[in-house]
């Protein structure tokens, strides 16, 4: 089935709400969103998307037990025939950073991989959580190509995969998002014969970028200095499907309602 799916970290629901995501919603042609770090309540997200769902879209999410942080949802123009929130994982359940909903014959889910600082805490829970979202896509992957499903993983990964994919990659060769060891875990879920294809980078496999973050410090947005690290991760089957791709960048920094941009990708 033909399916438009856009992906965004809003950067707060409300405050994005405020800025211009409405109005996004009501031009796009997108058929579901994946929506990250909404730092809302059920409650607090319902509020600001009201004038959406009151056009038509539904709207389902995973609310963080720390106030103010993390959180995924998805928006959607036909209602999921089922929603599951996490993975499984103890230690990250509570910040709800991933959410999955199914569409006929497509699961799509969003994500929201934590952020890290080299040598501190906060960069071993990245990896722990890592290894167990790994472990859990490749048993995902196998439990719905058994009964001839696909995958959709979209969301803000917080890694940058390649040198293509980072701007200023050689000042950042020992930056928290492009280490050798989390670039390398990418490999190993989209490498050659891997379970998910970078669909992206399967579309434009020699341009650099297209960047979906920048920076609100300086002026990374105005000189194009950014990360692609929101990304489209499919299984084979569906990303053979996919026939274009766009990075929805504001056409100027002060219209910008995030500093992520919508990643939409039209699958056949």
């Amino acid at each position: 089935m033909p399916l438009i799916v856009s992906t965004v970290n809003v950067n707060g629901i409300r405050a994005a709400a405020r800025k211009g995501l409405l109005g996004w919603l009501d031009s796009t042609t997108a058929d579901v969103v994946a929506l990250q770090e909404t730092r809302a309540t059920e409650e607090q997200a319902q509020a600001a998307l009201a004038p959406a769902v009151a056009r038509g879209w539904h709207l389902v999410g995973a609310e963080p037990e720390a106030k103010g942080r993390s959180g995924v949802a998805i928006l959607s123009r036909q209602r999921p025939e089922a929603v599951r929130v996490g993975f499984g994982d103890g230690e990250f359940a509570a910040s709800c950073r991933y959410l999955e909903a199914d569409f006929g014959p497509v699961a799509v889910a969003s994500v929201y991989v934590p952020s890290g600082d080299v040598g501190t805490e906060r960069q071993d829970a990245k990896y722990r959580f890592m290894d167990a979202f790994a472990a859990h896509l490749t048993a995902r992957v196998a439990q719905l190509q058994a009964v001839g499903r696909e995958l959709l993983v979209c969301g803000d990964w917080n890694i940058a995969h390649a040198e293509a994919d980072i701007a200023a990659w050689k000042s950042n060769l020992k930056s928290s998002g492009f280490l050798p060891d989390e670039r390398a875990w990418l490999d190993g879920l989209i490498g050659p014969g891997a379970v998910l294809v970078d669909v992206v980078r399967r579309l434009y496999p020699d341009v650099a970028g297209p960047y979906s973050w920048w920076s609100y410090r300086g002026r990374a947005f105005d000189n194009d200095a950014g990360w692609r690290i929101d990304y489209h991760m499919a299984t084979p089957g569906l990303a053979e499907r996919a026939k274009q791709a766009t990075v929805e960048r504001a056409p100027a920094y002060d219209q910008r309602w995030s500093d992520h941009a919508p990643v939409t990708v039209q699958y056949r």
